[in-house]
């Protein structure tokens, strides 16, 4: 293997719950998921999939006492971080992984200033004195595209983007290996977007940094992933490199995705919802879990759970429906 090969995060069989009152929410169901230095896998399902909580997950960050791990491993750098200890989380936390939350108005603290809050992190890793700190902490507000000077500034005098840039300069400030970030850029309108998104993706090359991208936006996954897990219900139901997914798609789950988008090379095409919702995670369907929704169902879908398995090298796909003699989805792939 090469150092262009070597994981830098493994997710293992890992099993996270909610209880409360009596009900056990089965957030996330034994799911696998490997990073690799320098790439980025993207994470996409609808709301309630469990993408938060598995990117919580890796923090060590799921609320107690309603939520548990249950199960698994995530390993880090070759370190197992379900067996650490609260100091041990706090000092790999912004430094061997940070996170960039999805709400930038709930993420910072409006009774700090952005430098400052920036220098905290620098304060604590790097163990420099405070004006070294939030001279740094200035400088990283110019990489993000702020003027230096507005580090004394509260969040409440910037706009959606600007306050979605100083949490992107707060996670990327200890230059961490991996970047988790969940839908950075569902708050904010289309073109701020392609200018935060566009920002990301140089500063993850600068760095020479790993991520996880959370989203439900296919679009913003084609514009910055290398590799896909399709997640619904806690389950990962398909995962491979970006041209499996969009190119040779193989569960019905993911075609539903891809028709439920429109085309706009072609206004004729009517749109294809996919029946029903997410089920309720405290009363998950028995075999497959996506099966009341799935077109190509049959009896065996709803008593036999499908495992994850290889089709190529590259392409994993949950569905037993290949099991049937000349199996194939409707959506046609070019």
């Amino acid at each position: 293997m090469n150092s262009n090969d070597k994981k830098v995060l493994e997710v293992k069989n890992l099993t996270v719950t909610y209880e409360s009152e009596g009900s056990v929410v089965e957030a996330v169901n034994g799911i696998n998921l490997d990073l690799t230095a320098r790439k980025t896998v993207g994470l996409v399902g609808e709301t309630g999939a469990g993408k938060t909580t598995t990117a919580l997950s890796l923090l060590g960050l799921v609320q107690k006492p309603q939520g548990h791990v249950k199960n698994g491993k995530i390993i880090i750098n070759g370190k197992n971080i379900l067996e650490m200890t609260e100091k041990e989380l706090e000092n790999i936390r912004g430094k061997e992984i940070a996170m960039i939350f999805q709400d930038p108005m709930t993420a910072l603290n409006p009774v700090m200033t952005v430098g400052d809050q920036i220098a905290e992190s620098i304060v604590k890793h790097e163990k420099v004195k405070y004006e070294e700190a939030f001279a740094k902490a200035s400088e990283l507000l110019e990489t993000v595209g702020i003027d230096k000077a507005r580090a004394k500034e509260y969040p409440h005098q910037f706009s959606g983007g600007m306050r979605q840039r100083v949490v992107i300069a707060i996670a990327l400030a200890c230059r961490p290996g991996i970047l988790i970030a969940d839908e950075p850029t569902t708050a904010l309108d289309v073109t701020i977007q392609a200018q935060v998104l566009d920002m990301m993706k140089k500063l993850k090359d600068e760095y020479e940094t790993s991520m996880i991208m959370i989203t439900h936006d296919l679009g913003v996954v084609a514009e910055i992933c290398d590799e896909v897990a399709v997640m619904y219900a806690g389950h990962i139901l398909e995962y491979g490199v970006l041209e499996d997914i969009f190119n040779r798609t193989k569960h019905p789950y993911t075609e539903g995705l891809f028709n439920s988008i429109p085309d706009i090379n072609d206004d004729k095409i009517r749109l294809v919802p996919i029946d029903g919702g997410m089920p309720d995670p405290s009363n998950l369907p028995k075999g497959c879990v996506f099966h009341p929704r799935c077109p190509y169902a049959d009896e065996k879908c709803k008593t036999e759970k499908p495992e994850l398995k290889n089709i190529s090298e590259t392409h994993q796909v949950a569905c037993i429906a290949y099991d049937r003699p000349g199996f194939s989805l409707g959506r046609s792939n070019s």
